[in-house]
């Protein structure tokens, strides 16, 4: 999602960011197991990503300490987040504190207040309990959910009653992306919604999530989350991506090019966007976000 802002960031947009809050590896693992609060490491690379102030500040969220101390492996912005949630008494009042010294292009919001496990059911049956396990599990995901009763922010339930695109952003599909589609007053609103629902679509898999998956899984997946509603939109890469930049992503991080399979994309009935999004620096692939953008502003105001 953080690379997805930087471009809608750009253009004439009333942006809200709804942030997950089930991660539970690293930095944010720790502060999770320490404070009893919320993941603030994705919410922390939202701020950065809206922020409208010296690309230095952006230096300072994302430095991480490399020391022998209780500090080692800390970001400064997910220490600050965690101290700002103990003074105002909650995470949304304390990103919107922040906001207003960052200058944010937009609004920031935590999924939940509630603090959240995600937990997996797998191909065997099976469970697995945090989002770090699951991913790190080899089996195939068929269900995720929450181990705790939650209720979605009442923040967010508004802004998305209030949206005129829903865009589910590229990213872990089932640790990201999915959470916010788990809870039943979320899955409300949306279907109450004449908001059209659009997915950016990943361009290479998850290892233990999206393993050999096509766009049209992607998809599939998503609306077997989203009830009554289904995606409407995908935006999808059509650019080709050098054989050597594949092997190597192949080797090292066990992620494969996800296909852009548009006849079977046609047959589930949704819009289809498609055009050149790869952008590759330093070796590393991620998506044209001006590209993107544009579309996504094309799309919306046709």
């Amino acid at each position: 999602m953080s690379t997805l802002l930087k471009g809608l960031k750009l253009f004439p947009f009333d942006i809200t960011a709804v942030v997950s809050v089930s991660d539970d590896g690293k930095s944010t693992g720790r502060l999770r197991e320490e404070f009893n609060t919320i993941a603030v490491g994705d919410i922390r690379r939202v701020i950065t990503s809206l922020s409208e102030t010296e690309p230095l500040i952006e230096k300072l969220m994302n430095y991480r300490f490399n020391t022998t101390s209780d500090l080692n492996g800390h970001t400064v912005g997910n220490l600050l987040l965690t101290a700002l949630a103990n003074i105002t008494g909650n995470m949304s009042d304390g990103i919107e504190s922040l906001s207003k010294v960052f200058n944010l292009k937009g609004k920031v919001l935590p999924l939940t207040e509630d603090y959240v496990t995600l937990s997996a059911i797998m191909d065997d049956d099976s469970i697995v309990v945090g989002e770090h396990n699951i991913t790190e599990s080899n089996k195939k995901i068929k269900k995720v959910f929450y181990k705790e009763d939650s209720k979605t922010n009442p923040l967010v339930l508004e802004e998305v009653k209030n949206a005129d695109l829903i865009i589910l952003s590229m990213g872990s599909l089932y640790t990201s992306v999915i959470p916010n589609l788990i809870n039943d007053d979320i899955k409300k609103v949306i279907k109450n919604s004449k908001a059209h629902i659009m997915y950016v679509c990943n361009m290479m898999t998850q290892p233990g999530e999206t393993d050999g998956f096509t766009a049209s899984d992607h998809i599939k997946a998503l609306n077997q989350y989203l009830g009554k509603r289904k995606v409407d939109v995908i935006l999808a890469n059509d650019g080709k991506i050098s054989e050597e930049i594949i092997e190597k992503y192949k080797s090292t991080e066990q992620k494969d090019e996800v296909e852009f399979d548009k006849e079977n994309l046609k047959k589930l009935k949704l819009h289809i966007i498609h055009n050149n999004y790869v952008d590759i620096s330093e070796g590393v692939i991620r998506h044209r976000v001006d590209k993107l953008a544009l579309d996504i502003y094309a799309y919306l105001i046709k």
